[in-house]
């Protein structure tokens, strides 16, 4: 068969494979990540039918979709709730990050990967998964909810985190020494600056210079710039995802609105081809001997996130169950875990199928503990208290007004009720 003609099959087969597959999850309630991911292990390298013909062009994809994410994450903010986000949501941002990244540093130096993978795999444990967060929100009707804040300040913090984390990451990968990782943090953090600076000041005249009428015009002039940039920065070993997330923070207002609409269908196909791709590089015959390391450190963070959601809802002034129901939330991971096993796979090669199965495990009980972690919390609280049921706390204070506000992809209905018509505690 042709080359050309193979690709074509192979290519084809895929999206439509990937098509048939999201349907079947959306029918289930569940995010059709974690089948993206087995679909890449089955058709990879030791799989059923491995997928040569396409390899190439899915990797080239798989690029796309990580810079698609990052830009369509920045332009569900604006530079001033960044800003905001900093001022208020740090203690709980610094909760998060010694509770969640510190099971994944320690693992790895137990696991014998040194330093680098270390600072990888603490990555993969820390951040939770904003797509099927904002997901299992919408699904189980708590937009309106009183943690529904608390929830989207820890993911800003978190998505915020990253312009930092990742240039730090990428340089350490490089090999780089220690003068040129310090020389590659100063740039991503003189970049975020320089560029929530123009975006605070400048950044009505940055939307006007890439406003157009024309959908067409406007498709291909953000996602020129924005492959621009990421490769710009990928060049500055500040890392491409930064380059497109920073993208995504110049833009606001109208040319913000309307690039999310052109890109949501863009960013889909291609997220769904990276996680395809991470899958067919990632022998299955690797997993089974790390599903224990996995499954322990998915047990793990998954009560260190609880706490960071519980910790963060009581600073804010939450009842009790919103505290219980904030931490159950935000233990899915995700997109981000991928992206940065994605980065690390080719220094430390047995990252790839612990990530692979850790994000497998989470993403799939993650649904579960949104719902089930409250009402299993009162059931024990009343048998501990002999029976007696939980009446909430004597005192529910109102959400801080500084909680910022935080649209999820698609779910431009994410923020939040007045407190007056807000349900649960």
């Amino acid at each position: 068969m042709h080359d050309t003609t193979a690709l074509l099959v192979e290519l084809g087969a895929v999206i439509l494979g990937l098509g048939l597959i999201g349907r079947a999850a959306g029918r289930i309630g569940l995010s059709p990540i974690p089948l993206y991911l087995l679909a890449g292990l089955a058709f990879g390298h030791g799989g059923l039918i491995p997928l040569k013909a396409s390899e190439e062009f899915t990797m080239v994809g798989a690029e796309i979709g990580v810079i698609l994410l990052l830009l369509l994450l920045g332009l569900e903010y604006s530079a001033s709730e960044l800003v905001t986000s900093l001022k208020t949501q740090y203690p709980s941002g610094a909760v998060d990050f010694v509770l969640n990244a510190t099971p994944g540093a320690v693992a790895a130096l137990i696991l014998g990967w040194g330093p680098v993978g270390a600072v990888a795999l603490a990555g993969i444990t820390w951040i939770s998964s904003s797509g099927v967060i904002a997901k299992v929100m919408t699904d189980l009707g708590r937009l309106g909810n009183r943690e529904t804040p608390v929830i989207l300040g820890v993911l800003v913090m978190e998505d915020l985190a990253m312009a930092v984390y990742l240039p730090l990451l990428t340089a350490m990968l490089a090999g780089v020494s220690l003068a040129g990782g310090s020389l590659a943090l100063l740039i991503a953090l003189g970049t975020v600056g320089f560029v929530l600076y123009l975006a605070l000041r400048h950044g009505r005249l940055i939307s006007r210079a890439v406003s157009s009428d024309n959908p067409e015009m406007l498709l291909l002039v953000v996602l020129g710039l924005t492959v621009l940039v990421a490769g710009v920065a990928q060049q500055l070993q500040v890392s491409a995802a930064v380059g497109a997330f920073l993208v995504g923070i110049a833009l606001s207002g109208e040319v913000a609105e309307g690039a999310r609409k052109l890109l949501t269908p863009l960013r889909d196909l291609f997220a769904a081809v990276f996680f395809v791709f991470f899958g067919l590089s990632t022998n299955p015959a690797d997993i089974p001997p790390v599903l224990l390391p996995a499954a322990v450190l998915a047990a793990v963070t998954l009560l260190t996130k609880i706490a960071t959601g519980w910790y963060a809802a009581r600073r804010a002034g939450i009842g009790s169950r919103g505290r219980w129901r904030a931490g159950g939330t935000l233990v899915a991971r995700g997109e981000f875990s991928i992206v940065i096993a994605g980065l690390a796979v080719a220094t430390e090669p047995r990252i790839g199928p612990l990530a692979t199965a850790y994000v497998l495990i989470l993403v799939i009980v993650g649904p579960l503990t949104a719902r089930w972690t409250q009402p299993l919390a009162e059931k024990i609280r009343a048998m501990r208290d002999g029976g007696k049921a939980d009446q909430g706390d004597a005192a529910v204070q109102e959400v801080a007004k500084s909680a910022p506000e935080r649209r999820l992809g698609d779910h431009d209905d994410l923020t939040p009720e007045p407190a007056g018509e807000a349900r649960g505690d």
